[in-house]
């Protein structure tokens, strides 16, 4: 069955870097577009990023130029870098590939 693992959430100060790995099995990773989305205290989830399999990525309006999105098809894993962190970023961020979600890892900005 399809697993995705996320890792590397956690408190961090106001313009610090996380950077959150994304572990997938269970299906043929290269062949699919993976997503991170995120979900604030009291908000409807919302997309952050995503990269096809041939390493094309695109972001939403608050990611772009602050966060990169990789991916390693050799690893099955999926990267999210995250640098100048703000407080309006904590939420649980979510790995996603299909209609598969992972279980969240919780980024916490302190401002």
């Amino acid at each position: 069955q399809v697993q995705l693992v996320e890792s590397g959430g956690g408190l961090v100060q106001s313009g610090g870097s996380l950077k959150l790995s994304c572990v997938a099995s269970g299906f043929t990773f290269r062949r699919w577009t993976m997503r991170w989305y995120r979900q604030g205290p009291g908000k409807e989830r919302e997309f952050v990023a995503g990269v096809t399999g041939v390493h094309n990525t695109n972001y939403t309006d608050f990611a772009r130029g602050r966060f990169i999105i990789s991916r390693d098809n050799t690893k099955n894993t999926a990267w999210l870098q995250m640098n100048n962190l703000k407080p309006e970023d904590t939420a649980v961020y979510y790995c996603n590939a299909m209609q598969f979600f992972g279980q969240g890892t919780q980024v916490t900005v302190q401002g």
